[in-house]
């Protein structure tokens, strides 16, 4: 019978005795998993499994979850032991299908020495990830087990604490915290802080948090992070949407959850597989919502025109089709007359650059080949305007000069940051050029 909740409990031999205290004193009935350094006093039973893993925290995890069978994993560091309230109220939103990981929030009388760094690297944890958590690098977690499992873990030691929280937040799960009671803050040493402070600078810099396997994903990665400036677009696109929309190109959801507040449907239509496990966990318990793994030419348009469908949103994703006017023509066949476009696309060949190339950009824009590729192909177009003024010194300087291959992650924090400003300035003014071309068009009443 497969048990409802596995511990797992990675140990050290400074810790492999307290690992054995507390796999005696968890739930009856629950699988216990211990794994690491040293000798502990626990016999391998069906349900107790003891790995004897050299070589870290990070690799007693990974080997640990081999043996896990429960749907729910709670992974604990064995230096505080918690009541069976603890342990129910840590597992419950996962239970009720409402997160897929939850963090223990540690509370402590006072700021200790041990307190303070761990609250310090949080914040440089939520710099990097922009998750909704207190206390990231806890160490009492709770995940779907199916979930903890997708993730590719990497690091041995202790920086594993800090990879799982990237790559969580990366795979876009649903993380929240519960309060724990009041208690000591365990003592890590300085290597343990280090180690995870170093993985954290790694994967804000040079490293992206699928370990730079997808090239073109960490520009999507860290489009997603920029909040203030995907507001902007979103703000914009939802002044011209219906109720039933279709986005082509929805990428790792960064548009669509701009987009999904009061809709009745929308299809998130995406060709990478990679991208659509993100949508699926990001809009897990939202049916109306629905990712759909398609190629644009290669997606069941007979189908999507029984949905009924009012608007076709498109944000940064014609330049990514070879044949864009092909691609216009089917979204013509899709809507009734009077059905629109919403398109955003990068404007000006001349600053076709690295990033382009990366990202698997066919073409630039300008306000004439929009336009054409538009009304040649049965639409008319109602709106089209330069956006994004002030972005344009800076790709030309990364993707043309300097021939980097994504937007280094401290600049467009910093960029995003400006966003609201740049975003009130251009309401009040015409652009002469940008960046970036905003156009709306309506679906004509002949054929294409």
């Amino acid at each position: 019978m497969t048990p409802p909740l596995s511990f797992v409990l990675p140990f050290s031999p400074d810790t492999a005795a307290a690992a054995s205290r507390f796999a005696h004193a968890l739930p009856p009935g629950a699988e216990v998993v211990l794994a690491g350094e040293g000798t502990v006093d626990a016999a391998s039973s069906p349900n107790v499994h003891v790995l004897t893993v050299p070589g870290g925290k990070g690799a007693a995890i990974r080997a640990a979850l081999a043996k896990v069978s429960g749907a729910v994993t709670v992974l604990q560091d064995p230096d505080t032991s918690y009541s069976q309230d603890v342990y129910d109220a840590l597992v419950r939103p996962i239970q009720a299908d409402t997160a897929d990981a939850v963090f223990g929030l540690r509370t402590a009388r006072g700021l200790t020495p041990e307190l303070l760094a761990d609250r310090a690297l949080g914040h440089v944890t939520r710099f990097v990830t922009d998750v909704p958590l207190t206390d990231p690098l806890t160490g009492l977690r709770a995940f779907r087990t199916e979930a903890l499992r997708s993730v590719t873990l990497t690091s041995d030691d202790d920086a594993v604490d800090a990879e799982l929280v990237v790559k969580l937040a990366a795979q876009l799960f649903r993380l929240t915290e519960v309060t724990l009671p009041p208690g000591e803050v365990p003592r890590r040493t300085p290597a343990a802080h280090l180690s995870r402070l170093k993985t954290l600078v790694r994967y804000a810099t040079v490293r992206d948090d699928a370990d730079n396997q997808h090239e073109g994903y960490t520009t999507l990665e860290r489009m997603d992070g920029a909040v203030h400036y995907n507001q902007w677009l979103g703000r914009r696109f939802r002044e011209h949407l219906g109720r039933r929309v279709l986005e082509i190109g929805a990428g790792i959801g960064t548009i669509t959850r701009e987009l999904e507040s009061g809709l009745e449907l929308l299809i998130a239509l995406e060709v990478d597989r990679f991208y659509v496990d993100r949508l699926k966990n990001l809009f897990r318990g939202k049916p109306h919502i629905r990712p759909y793994l398609s190629d644009v030419a290669l997606a069941d348009w007979e189908s999507l025109k029984t949905e009924q469908l009012d608007t076709i949103v498109l944000s940064n994703v014609l330049e990514h089709i070879p044949d864009d006017a092909s691609a216009v023509r089917r979204f013509k066949q899709i809507l009734a007359p009077g059905g629109r476009v919403v398109i955003l696309v990068p404007a000006l060949q001349q600053l076709f650059g690295a990033i382009d190339e990366a990202v698997g950009h066919y073409r630039r824009y300008t306000p004439s080949t929009l336009r054409a590729v538009l009304e040649e192909n049965g639409f008319q177009v109602e709106t089209l305007e330069w956006m994004n003024l002030a972005g344009l010194p800076g790709w030309f300087v990364n993707s043309r000069l300097l021939r980097r291959r994504s937007v280094p992650k401290l600049q467009l924090k910093l960029y995003d940051t400006l966003a609201p400003l740049i975003a009130r300035a251009e309401s009040h003014v015409k652009l002469p050029v940008g960046m970036s071309l905003f156009a709306v068009a309506r679906a004509t009443g002949g054929d294409a």
